[in-house]
């Protein structure tokens, strides 16, 4: 057995442990393997155990395994996308999870009008108020959803946050708590076109914690394939 498969196997294992440990099911949880900065044969390897959705921060890197990938995986955007990269990809994913401006959600709409394709989006939510992370703060959500429910062409399916980096995973589930009563608190308002269940939150150092408090989505990948190596620039 190789090395991703048995990350793999132990991934799994950890999160219906803490499905169960919240009352939730295993299949209610998407564990979305972020393949950035991995080579495809590595990514290839992670597809054969049965992760058909794939991660991406960049729009460059979707770009660059999409066709070797095929048509057999699911790729999101997952990472700060800027406007003028939106018409690359509107084809070509499954979600953008990191909608955080009107400017953003107004070129997804256009851009998948002009494709003839409904986009579903995630509202961005900087949950801790970091300077160096993107996102509407949690004060803003409603307002911003209220401000883009209206567009035709995509669909707010829920929230994303990127939680800070902690050494201590329980130093994050006030932060997934919060994001899990925002949710509760914006389909309490009964917007229309809006109907949000989905909560993708929750990283290689603190998924579990993540789905104790509500993740729908987890972002995994150096659990995965291992450490990184960045090209040096």
């Amino acid at each position: 057995m190789g090395e991703i498969q048995q990350n793999i196997i132990d991934i799994e294992q950890r999160i219906t442990a803490a499905a169960q440990k919240s009352g939730r099911k295993r299949e209610d949880i998407l564990l979305l393997a972020v393949s950035k900065t991995i080579d495809v044969p590595r990514i290839k390897q992670a597809v054969d155990c049965g992760l058909k959705e794939l991660g991406e921060n960049r729009v460059q890197e979707i770009l660059e395994k999409y066709d070797t990938m095929g048509k057999d995986v699911c790729w999101h955007l997952i990472g700060h996308l800027q406007t003028n990269k939106v018409k690359y990809i509107i084809n070509k994913v499954k979600m953008i999870h990191s909608v955080e401006s009107i400017k953003l959600a107004e070129e997804i709409d256009k851009r998948a009008k002009q494709s003839n394709v409904i986009m579903d989006i995630l509202v961005e939510v900087n949950i801790a108020d970091e300077q160096s992370k993107f996102g509407v703060t949690p004060k803003e959500t409603l307002s911003f959803i209220k401000n883009i429910a209206f567009l035709d062409n995509i669909r707010i399916k829920g929230l994303m946050t990127v939680a800070p980096f902690v050494d201590n995973p329980e130093e994050n589930r006030d932060c997934f708590r919060r994001m899990r009563q925002l949710l509760v608190d914006i389909n309490a308002e009964k917007i229309d076109n809006v109907n949000m269940n989905v909560l993708s939150m929750g990283m290689s150092n603190d998924f579990e914690v993540a789905i104790e408090e509500g993740a729908t989505i987890v972002r995994v990948g150096t659990n995965i394939f291992g450490k990184r190596v960045y090209p040096q620039q």
